[in-house]
């Protein structure tokens, strides 16, 4: 696999867990928590979701 390939994989997997933590953090503060709580639980989000994507990309041997 070509190296463009791999970052292009790798890109979309981060962009793909920001996505995510902004939404965590979006729903947390309309569910009525306060900022940093919000904040916390979008860096839980991110954090959760870029793991099991790159556990999911290194599974399959991608990299």
């Amino acid at each position: 696999m070509s190296l463009i390939t791999k970052a292009l994989l790798l890109t979309t997997a981060v962009l793909s867990a920001l996505l995510a933590g902004v939404l965590a953090a979006l729903l947390a503060k309309a569910d009525g928590a306060t900022m940093w709580a919000a904040i916390r639980d979008g860096g839980i989000g991110f954090g959760a979701t870029l793991t099991l994507l790159m556990l999911t990309i290194t599974t399959c041997a991608v990299l």
